[in-house]
């Protein structure tokens, strides 16, 4: 498995051995252009200080030898006004037809001109090339042409060596490649300190999470470090841990109280088989033994359907269809199933409606949920008592409201309705069958939804459980 140090150090030795090189291109391209320049404008400047006094001194190529060294001289003390000490250079001059008539020194021999260059010259263009010297060095050569009369009279050729400018060229690479090798350590030094300095506090909290323990959830990490970045980590690791604990510990309650819930009637039919089992008896004894263990089987069947359907809507991804959906129909045909169920405890179940717009929901699971808030209100009403299902739009959204007239809800229990086999002391001691799963099954089904479940109540006046869902925005297509 790679190391994140290394790596860190490797991607910034690489970006900036790239930059460096880049860089060094970059400077060696722009000194040699303008050591170009400077060699091309230096040997031009020589060239037409030479070119102008033979023009001002028309018969000096044809003086004596003491005149010749004099000019020879004179030609020397220009050169080093022109800063060319130290160089290697000479003057040439052809005639028109690029035969040698004078010259001071030779770096490279050359007793005539191409006739190429007499043309260009003589078309008033100047001509510059580079040339091999005996020596291996490569000298500059510029011809100019010497005017008379508006007539090229002569050629003139000024040479320069480039043995200095190469030298200079060489040293420049030298000292970019150390110059690039003593940054490039220091950036592999520099980056795996930074690493270092950076991943430390990581590794602390590491090392820190993998000590934490089943039995330590409610532990945080807490990390000093200058960086936001890994502050932000430390966070949300907390949070992360935060709610783990939560969810462990949701999980622990619901075990908790699913094992209660099984222990009852598990209880309850050891001890009518064993009552069974002690002594003979009569065929109607063994009867009703039997009824009694199959109103348990009953309730075990009903509290593993409910778990069940909450295991479901424990996942990421709920079972939940959307697709337009009419609220009216549905709520008339549920109101008029369950009618014969309210007729029988003697308590009025009625059906309220405005005109509302469609859902994006799940027929089935909507249905489902407004059965539980049915099948509540059944349990808590008293007989003589009614049920009313109300379907209103209430702001942005839909209100599906069940309302009853039982016993009610103390406030103290209101906020834990929702929570899972929650029940309160009176529907206990009632001992309704309720396994305390309905609502926490319509909680997960208005969620799934994007809705949201909320109740009021008030004692011996009854309770309002109160649906709501957000009206069709988009149009969808059944799953």
């Amino acid at each position: 498995m790679k190391s994140l140090r290394g790596v860190t150090s490797r991607s910034a030795v690489i970006l900036m051995a790239g930059i460096l090189l880049a860089f060094s291109v970059l400077i060696y391209v722009g000194v040699e252009v303008l050591l170009d320049r400077y060699v091309d404008g230096r040997l031009m400047a020589l060239a037409e200080t030479i070119a102008k006094i033979v023009e001002q001194h028309p018969n000096i190529l044809e003086e004596s030898n003491e005149e010749h060294t004099l000019a020879t001289e004179r030609v020397q003390r220009t050169k080093d006004q022109q800063g060319f000490q130290g160089v290697t250079h000479s003057i040439r001059i052809f005639s028109p037809d690029g035969l040698l008539v004078w010259k001071v020194s030779d770096t490279v021999p050359q007793q005539s001109v191409a006739d190429w260059v007499i043309e260009q010259v003589r078309l008033g263009n100047p001509v510059y090339e580079s040339a091999r010297a005996t020596d291996g060095t490569t000298v500059r050569h510029l011809y100019i042409s010497i005017p008379r009369h508006g007539q090229t009279r002569y050629v003139l050729q000024a040479e320069t060596s480039l043995r200095r400018y190469r030298d200079t060229m060489k040293s420049l690479v030298i000292l970019l490649t150390i110059g690039s090798g003593a940054m490039l350590l220091v950036a592999w030094i520099g980056s795996r300190w930074l690493a270092r300095k950076a991943l430390t506090p990581i590794a602390m909290l590491s090392a820190s999470a993998e000590t934490i323990s089943e039995a330590e959830l409610g532990r945080r990490l807490t990390l000093e470090s200058p960086y936001q970045e890994l502050l932000q980590l430390a966070q949300a690791f907390n949070s992360v841990m935060e709610r783990f604990q939560r969810n462990v510990e949701s999980q622990r309650r619901f075990v908790d109280h699913a094992a209660h819930e099984l222990r009852t009637p598990l209880t309850i039919m050891q001890g009518n088989l064993e009552v069974a089992l002690l002594k003979a008896r009569t065929s109607e004894e063994y009867r009703e033994a039997i009824i009694n263990n199959l109103e348990q089987v009953g309730r075990l069947i009903a509290l593993k359907r409910s778990l069940l359907t909450l295991a479901k809507f424990s996942g990421d991804k709920p079972p939940v269809h959307l697709a337009p959906l009419i609220l009216e129909p549905l709520i008339r045909d549920v109101v008029a199933e369950l009618t014969i169920l309210f007729d029988e405890r003697r308590i009025k179940l009625s059906f309220e409606s405005q005109s509302v717009p469609p859902v994006l929901g799940d027929a089935q699971w909507l249905k489902q949920a407004l059965i539980n808030l049915l099948d509540n209100a059944l349990r808590y009403t008293p007989p003589g008592g009614a049920v009313t299902v109300r379907l209103q739009t209430v702001g942005e959204g839909i209100a599906l409201t069940v309302e009853d007239t039982g016993h009610g809800i103390e406030p103290e229990h209101l906020p834990h309705l929702f929570e899972r086999f929650y029940r309160t002391d009176w529907a206990r001691a009632k001992d309704s069958g309720g396994t305390g799963l309905g609502l926490p099954i319509v909680k997960e089904i208005a969620e799934a939804h994007g809705g949201s479940i909320s109740a009021t109540s008030q004692v011996d006046k009854g309770s309002i459980f109160t649906l709501h869902l957000p009206v069709q925005t988009r149009q969808t297509t059944p799953a």
